[in-house]
């Protein structure tokens, strides 16, 4: 419907993540809104219908819109009710439009969301019917009109939603982009906020050296392009609004269809037609650029900036950080088809923003990644011409690689989303660097690193991989250690694992920091582990987000972790012909322990017409290489329910399954406790318990290796049959074995640890301990 009066002002709130809110103050100033004053969390501000139907179309930092109906007196449900029924929702709802409540914050008289939401809905539909004879339809799922409610104190501010869906929603993104995605639009739009980008992107060059799933450059490109944000969105909420001015509506459209239109001739000139041939931009011409690494990532932003409408002047391409300073001189060159006077110098001096929203706190999944964009990010900043800005949202190593202090810096959202934002001014400064012949026989790769000792790590590292790969290859190894503290400066395990199954292909590299002794400068110790998350995926051919990195610390019971916990990445490996599952970032360890491969291996030449039995189970790997071997039953123990489920996948996914294969959940000394009262007994039996668990499970127990094994051999020894043997394994360095007392109940330790260390850990032969178990009767 039409609005009567046109002229008539409401009150309205834009809401925004924290940090934009100045940002969002001039935003709406621009859009023609009146009386604005900047809130926490958003602006409040007055207009028009049609004003408030212009900001929900072009706003790029508001993430909704709200009408602000009325306050009321919320000091219990009935004088809420009455305060609601009171409001003349006729002028407020759209005849025919359906509703639905939604309700936040509580008071000592309004303790629960849900009961609110009643009051609030009884009262708009009493009120209704008492004006107009008829009820609303009430549509929680997807209704016309949202109606906001907040409850502070005793009061009530009661709002209709004007946007309907987050206007942080782009229309450009893809239906399975994750919640995410959104939150990576508005962080992208803060950031050109930040640099000042709508005054200078008509004329400058934008490069994005991280551009992830291309959010940023898309939206750089549509401000240059005038490209209102929401116009290819279908539904608001305003439509719903009694007074929606659908005539103001309609030209606010066309207005914006024409800005839209002329925009992108005047930026992509004759290259950018729908009808072109192809849908790739010419490159020689285009000025906002991304680059990554991830060809999904890639895949999925050339996506976006197709949905968009804005792939003919938009560049996604994949590329590191060499290929990012080519991209960014090359963007910064691009003839000016408006100012054909200027000379090619001239154009080549073109200011540049480089500009990327990278993944911080829990969204970074590889620290790798994140030096590999911040050294990128800096490679970009150094290739562009003077005048230009740099500014970064996340960014973990990007200020500490520039070198230079950030001109500003804010803060983005707040609890889980809250982000750091830096802009600089300065171009960075000059770093050491470390060349690296390429894995692949191309050309050489120069990487800048912080300390200038990084280079021999480099060096020794190639060495080292040169030979591993070869021993590898020869014994039919895929996962294995190649590099383990080899200089003591740079203290950290480095393991590869090659994917198969589905990930057959893939390279990964699992990156282990020993803690630095005290007398070691803990910013030192940590730029020298940046350079080693830097020049690793580099010398062993290994993409950056393929990389997983977590610091361990050594204490007096073996290791603890710190950098696990992040999103979980799982993948598959092969081990002697078996396919076994891998956590490479979510758990503690990757759910396979590389030391043991040859004592696994040891279990499998042993276990053909087997009883077997896996205790303290973990993963299962043990179990599967038993079955691989022919073991006609097996009993797979472990405490953790997570483990158990993790073993019997990979026993399936070899095709072990069926009631021969068992999985008994359980704390092991009790378990061996219940066992030895039944006549159940094995042929072979693995035991690799950790070091030390007080695992809420187990009761009140602790688990000590050293001072408990005693009794966990003589119970694992009465488990055997006549002539059966146990493998006994612990990863405690100081371990030693009570051989006294396991003698007076009859059990036999034959230490074979020797035979158990594996090529690739014989630098660190105490990595564990291993004994053949029997009992002599």
């Amino acid at each position: 419907m039409t609005s009567t009066n046109e002229r008539v002002e409401y009150e309205l709130f834009a809401s925004c993540l924290a940090g934009f809110e100045q940002f969002l103050a001039a935003e709406l100033k621009h859009l023609r809104a009146r009386r604005i004053r900047p809130l926490h969390g958003g602006v409040s501000f007055y207009g028009t219908a049609a004003v408030a139907q212009r900001v929900c179309l072009w706003s790029r930092l508001a993430s909704r819109i709200t009408l602000v109906v009325r306050r009321v007196n919320a000091g219990d449900a009935n004088l809420l009710y009455e305060g609601i029924r009171r409001i003349p929702w006729h002028e407020v709802i759209a005849p025919g439009a359906s509703i639905a409540v939604h309700a936040h914050g509580m008071n000592d008289e309004l303790r629960n969301t849900h009961f609110t939401e009643l009051k609030v809905k009884d009262g708009i539909c009493d009120a209704l019917r008492e004006r107009t004879g008829a009820r609303p339809n009430v549509d929680s799922a997807d209704p016309d009109a949202n109606i906001d409610v907040r409850v502070r104190e005793n009061r009530a501010t009661i709002s209709l939603d004007l946007s309907g869906e987050s206007l942080y929603a782009r229309a450009y993104l893809e239906p399975d982009a994750g919640q995410d995605a959104p939150l990576e639009c508005a962080l992208s739009a803060g950031a050109l906020a930040m640099a000042q980008w709508g005054e200078s992107c008509k004329t400058a060059a934008l490069v994005d050296p991280a551009c992830g799933d291309g959010s940023l450059v898309v939206e750089a490109a549509g401000m240059a392009c005038d490209m209102a944000p929401g116009l290819a969105r279908s539904r608001w909420g305003f439509e719903g609004w009694a007074a929606f001015d659908e005539d103001a509506w309609e030209r606010l459209l066309d207005e914006a269809d024409e800005r839209f239109e002329e925009g992108l001739e005047a930026v992509g000139g004759a290259g950018t037609a729908s009808t072109s041939a192809s849908d790739r931009p010419d490159l020689e011409r285009v000025r906002f650029v991304g680059a990554c690494t991830s060809s999904p990532a890639i895949a999925r932003a050339r996506t976006r900036a197709k949905r968009a409408g804005l792939r003919q002047v938009v560049s996604i391409e994949a590329g590191d950080a060499h290929v990012v300073a080519d991209m960014t001189r090359r963007a910064c060159g691009v003839a000016e088809r408006l100012s054909a006077g200027k000379t090619a110098a001239e154009d080549a001096q073109r200011p540049c923003l480089v500009a990327s929203n990278m993944p911080a706190g829990d969204r970074i999944q590889s620290e790798a990644r994140a030096q590999a964009e911040a050294a990128a990010f800096v490679k970009a900043a150094q290739a562009a011409p003077a005048g230009s800005m740099y500014v970064v949202v996340g960014g973990q190593g990007v200020q500490g690689r520039f070198g230079v202090d950030a001109a500003d810096t804010l803060r983005f959202g707040r609890g889980r989303v809250e982000v750091s934002a830096q802009l600089f001014m300065r171009a960075p400064a000059e770093m050491a660097t470390a060349v690296i012949p390429d894995s692949a026989g191309g050309a050489e790769h120069t990487v800048e690193v912080f300390e200038e000792t990084s280079q021999q790590f480099a060096d020794r590292l190639r060495k080292v991989a040169k030979e591993r790969r070869k021993w590898a290859r020869r014994e039919g190894v895929t996962c294995y250690r190649v590099y383990d503290a080899d200089l003591p400066d740079y203290a950290a395990a480095i393991d590869i694992y090659t994917g198969a199954g589905q990930a057959e292909g893939n390279t990964y590299l699992h990156i282990a920091e020993y803690a630095p002794p005290r007398s070691i400068d803990e910013d030192r110790a940590r730029r020298r582990f940046d350079d080693i998350l830097t020049v690793a995926p580099v010398v062993l051919g290994v993409r950056p987000d393929h990389v997983f990195s977590k610091v361990r610390c050594r204490d007096k019971g073996g290791g603890q972790y710190q950098g696990a916990g992040k999103r979980n990445y799982v993948t598959h490996v092969d081990e002697a012909g078996c396919l076994l599952e891998v956590d490479l970032a979510g758990y503690l360890d990757t759910g396979l322990f590389l030391d043991h491969r040859d004592t696994r291996a040891m279990v499998r030449s042993m276990a053909d017409g087997k009883r077997f039995l896996n205790l303290f189970a973990y993963t299962g790997s043990a179990t599967v290489q038993a079955a691989a071997g022919g073991a006609v039953e097996t009993v797979t123990v472990d405490l953790s329910q997570t483990y158990l489920e993790w073993a019997q996948r990979n026993m399936e996914q070899n095709g072990f399954s069926g009631p021969e294969h068992m999985f008994e959940r359980g704390d092991v000394m009790n378990w061996i406790t219940q066992c030895r009262r039944n006549p159940r007994r094995f042929d072979l039996i693995f035991v690799d318990p950790p070091t030390f668990s007080n695992s809420k499970a187990m009761g009140k127990r602790t688990w000590d290796v050293q001072r408990d094994h005693v009794e966990l051999l003589v119970g694992v020894s009465r488990l055997l049959t006549k002539g059966g043997i146990a493998v006994f394994s612990c990863n405690l360095r100081s371990f030693k074995p009570d051989f006294e007392q396991l003698e007076k109940y009859g059990v036999e330790l034959e230490d074979i640890t020797a035979q158990t260390i594996p090529h690739d850990f014989e630098r660190n032969p105490r990595i564990h301990k291993c004994y053949l178990v029997r009992h002599v009767k």
